[in-house]
């Protein structure tokens, strides 16, 4: 991943990676030196420019010192997977199995956009989809900018932290990471809108932005800012693109889109 990702990649293989020929969050069949049956996906899990390749296995250790040799001169380097992982925050990627499960519906976790319910084709849940959506959902997926917290001198949180909203429990923390771009702690969780009764009301869009919200991190409540959809971020890529995938963003603001432009 990085913003010479597609040339470096294109001096590998025979295939088109131009972005109409190859578009974002698309998966295409492709060779890499010489090795085929590779399996490329034009996304990342941080958001930005590159591709997650599947290799048959045979292939695994030449295709890998191909993308080495072919790196260097754009400085290609190795990245922790830990470290990576975190970049996601920013951009409010999901994560299966960490905000994730067999119980989270496309209607919760803002995925809504990849079901079809205008194609002839049935699929298992749909009615419960369907019901769902006309009920109104009972959680919903957001993000928090936490506040008033020193990275350097406040514990941090690490996930399963409680959210309030004006004072009341409203959820938990699935995902927590420091957010190298805002510069300040990013929690991902749910937020329920439970009734004093203890009866869960529908959540809604409104429901959400409308609150004040804290997370308390090691018995301290941080104050904390909740947004449905990433803030627009810069990037060094001029693919437009990304900066308008639907799950993150509510809008495309182009005068963060910084265009890059590799020294000659």
């Amino acid at each position: 991943m990085g913003p010479f990702t597609r040339i470096m990649l294109s001096e590998l293989t025979d295939t088109d990676l131009s972005p109409k020929s190859f578009p974002f969050f698309t998966c295409k069949e492709l060779d890499v030196g010489l090795a085929n049956g590779i399996r490329a996906l034009n996304l990342t899990h941080t958001g930005e420019l590159g591709y997650v390749l599947y290799i048959p296995n045979e292939f695994a250790l030449h295709v890998y010192t191909k993308l080495m040799e072919a790196g260097q001169k754009y400085g290609i380097r190795h990245c922790g997977y830990y470290a990576m992982r975190t970049l996601r925050v920013e951009k409010f990627f999901a994560f299966w199995g960490q905000d994730l499960d067999t119980f989270t519906t496309p209607l919760e976790c803002g995925r809504m956009w990849r079901v079809k319910f205008d194609k002839k084709v049935d699929f298992i849940g749909k009615e419960a989809l369907l019901q769902q959506r006309d009920k109104g959902v009972e959680r919903m997926y957001i993000q928090l900018l936490i506040n008033d917290h020193d990275p350097d001198l406040d514990l941090w949180s690490w996930g399963g932290e409680p959210i309030y909203r004006d004072g009341l429990y409203c959820g938990q923390t699935t995902t927590t990471a420091y957010g190298f771009t805002f510069k300040k702690q990013i929690c991902l969780g749910f937020v329920k809108n439970i009734h004093p009764s203890g009866r869960a009301l529908p959540v809604t869009n409104d429901y959400v932005l409308s609150g004040d919200y804290e997370v308390e991190i090691a018995g301290i409540r941080y104050p904390a800012k909740a947004n449905l959809h990433s803030p627009n971020l810069p990037t060094k890529y001029p693919d437009q693109e990304r900066e308008a995938y639907k799950a993150t963003r509510d809008k495309v603001d182009e005068s963060n889109l910084l265009a890059y432009r590799p020294n000659k």
